[in-house]
Formats: structure tokens, C-alpha cells, sequence
């Protein structure tokens, strides 16, 4: 058999990479079930069907495992993000808000274990370069809108702007079902507000 026609085995690495992504998902669902102080190594090992050695070899505690996903949510966010900024300039106040907060619900219904890690005292905090990243592309779209406003005035619209987005996690996170609807129908009109103030020309 020629060395063209030998099955190549998977690389160690990509291998790893699939268990760890295993543990993330295991630890994700524990925390969302349980709470992250409830939550255990042996529930989150049991559930990615990993040895719970083998958990620890790839985090030493739940705190890890709490930040890892902290970062991976923070990317996939700011993916969102920036898919809805390239389309922030097309669209009028009212639709960029509810774009906005229909971004962030979606994502909360699919990640249901971030409002968790959220209220949770993680000693995280996302990269300051990526933050500056966000408020700049806002910043950018705010003043295709608006081109006579300069740069510095656009970048602390979109400071007060995400802000006032931010603002909705620790109430939505508390919330009963129906409230989450009402508070979302408010935080919408109040950065749609904000924005249509500084938007006028």
C-alpha cells in the first residue's frame, strides 16, 4: 500500500480541541441548570462524557471553565456585533434598536448559561481592545448617518449607547418571563430615543 492510500490518523491537536469544546458545551448546560455555585466538576465531567481527570488536565477548576466560555461568548457576540454594524447605516433609528436587542436576545436564548456567568463573580473582564473595537465600528456607522458629527462626538454616542444596552442584562437576568418582554419593549424606546436626540440633523 502506497503512503498516498495509508489512512491519516486525526491530529492530536484537533482531537483535544473537540474534547475541550465537549467540556465547554457540558459545562455550559451544568451552569445553566444548576447555577454556577451549584455547579460541579464531576456534573460537568460526567456530562461531556469525560473522566473527571480529564477535565482537569484542561482546567484546574470550574472558575476556568467559567471564563473560557465568558471569552468564547465574548467572541461570538462581537461577531453578531459586527455583522449588525456593516447594516447600522442602511437602517432608520428605530430598526437599529430593534436589531440591537433582538441580537442580544437571541443570544441569551441560545446561550442560556451566560445571564449566569453574567451575574457570577468571575474576576473576568473582556479585552479593553475589544471593547474600544465595538465603540469604534458604532462610532463609524453613528457618523455615516450623521457625517457632520466628529469622530470624538461619535464615539461617546456609541459609549452611552452600548451602555444603555448593557444595561439590560442584570434585569432581564432576574426577570420573569413576561417582564423580560416588557423590559425589552422599554430599553428599546430609550435607546431609540437617545439615538434619534443625537441623530437629528
Amino acid at each position: 500500500m502506497s503512503s498516498e492510500n495509508i489512512p491519516r490518523r486525526k491530529p492530536r491537536q484537533q482531537r483535544g480541541e473537540q474534547r475541550m469544546a465537549a467540556m465547554l458545551d457540558a459545562a455550559a448546560a451544568v451552569f445553566a441548570q444548576s447555577g454556577f455555585d451549584a455547579a460541579t466538576m464531576t456534573a460537568i465531567a460526567e456530562r461531556s462524557g469525560s473522566s473527571i481527570g480529564a477535565l482537569y488536565q484542561y482546567f484546574p477548576n470550574k472558575l476556568a471553565l467559567a471564563r473560557a466560555l465568558r471569552e468564547q461568548y465574548g467572541e461570538e457576540m462581537a461577531q453578531g456585533w459586527s455583522a449588525l454594524i456593516a447594516d447600522a447605516a442602511q437602517l432608520s433609528v428605530a430598526a437599529l434598536a430593534d436589531r440591537v436587542f433582538d441580537l442580544m436576545i437571541g443570544f441569551f436564548d441560545a446561550h442560556p448559561a451566560y445571564l449566569t456567568l453574567l451575574n457570577a463573580t468571575l474576576g473576568y473582564q473582556r479585552n479593553a481592545d475589544a471593547r474600544q473595537r465595538l465603540r469604534a465600528q458604532l462610532g463609524a456607522a453613528l457618523r455615516e448617518k450623521k457625517p457632520e458629527m466628529d469622530e470624538a462626538e461619535a464615539l461617546r454616542t456609541a459609549k452611552v449607547a452600548l451602555q444603555i444596552v448593557k444595561g439590560l442584562n442584570p434585569l432581564y437576568a432576574e426577570a420573569s418571563a413576561a417582564e423580560r418582554r416588557a423590559l425589552v419593549a422599554e430599553f428599546k424606546l430609550a435607546l431609540q430615543a437617545y439615538l434619534k436626540l443625537r441623530l437629528h440633523k
